[in-house]
């Protein structure tokens, strides 16, 4: 098992660029009420920098590593979406849903169905279906099928990470725990955005959805450091 202390000192200089973008972020706080490309630019600036972090390793360690692979592209599809809802008020509200969307279907799939864990798939479906049925009276038209499928797709992406979570044993690894504070930081995040937008005001709404989401994609992309999946043995799967 690899120390805290290991961790920071090998993977925290990567992510200097991303602490310090982030702080950009929050310290220029551009309205929203304002969008521009610019505004797009320092949203996305720290996801950018995810991006760097994980290039850092080498672009052959994420060939190597199917997991990280999607992660990484994730991460893409993921400031996309960040771009997108920049101009979520002249109705690019659904472009970045589906976006995030499919960032994650690509989390899931690197964090990779064993161990099953059906008993937190079974708590995190019921969180779930009550979360959909409190946002329901808000929802209309189109919104009221498009948050149900984006709320069963982010609850499949939590379980998957939390599934792999163990705490206890020589087995015990770093980047499970961070998979799992990753995606749960991610809930949320989104779970604020849908309440603030679908059914009463969050208080400092902005600032507890974008500190959650920066510090969920920067635990989900250091879970991809330790790859749970190298390329010989997902070869071998698909051969099985």
């Amino acid at each position: 098992m690899v120390s805290p202390v290991t961790v920071v000192k090998s993977e925290g200089p990567k992510l200097v660029p991303f602490f310090k973008a982030t702080c950009v972020y929050f310290v220029l706080w551009l309205p929203s009420s304002s969008p521009s490309w610019f505004s797009a630019l320092i949203k996305c600036l720290p996801i950018f920098c995810l991006w760097l972090f994980l290039l850092a390793h080498g672009v052959g360690f994420l060939l190597a590593h199917p997991s990280a692979t999607r992660i990484f592209v994730g991460l893409i599809f993921a400031a996309v979406g960040d771009a997108f809802l920049i101009w979520q008020d002249q109705g690019y509200f659904v472009h970045g849903l589906l976006m995030f969307a499919v960032t994650h279907m690509l989390y899931a799939s690197a964090f990779g169905m064993q161990p099953l864990a059906l008993r937190t798939g079974l708590v995190i479906a019921v969180l779930s279906a009550l979360s959909y049925a409190f946002l329901y009276p808000g929802l209309s038209g189109a919104f009221t099928y498009l948050v149900g499928v984006y709320v069963a797709l982010i609850s499949f992406m939590g379980w998957r990470a939390m599934a792999v979570i163990r705490l206890g044993g020589a087995a015990w690894r770093w980047t499970e725990l961070a998979a799992g504070s990753g995606a749960l930081l991610f809930i949320i995040s989104d779970l604020t955005i849908a309440l603030d937008k679908f059914c009463f005001p969050v208080p400092y709404s902005r600032a507890l959805i974008m500190s959650t989401y920066y510090a969920a994609q920067m635990l989900i992309a250091l879970s991809a450091v330790e790859s749970r999946e190298p390329v010989e043995d997902y070869k071998m799967s698909k051969a099985n």
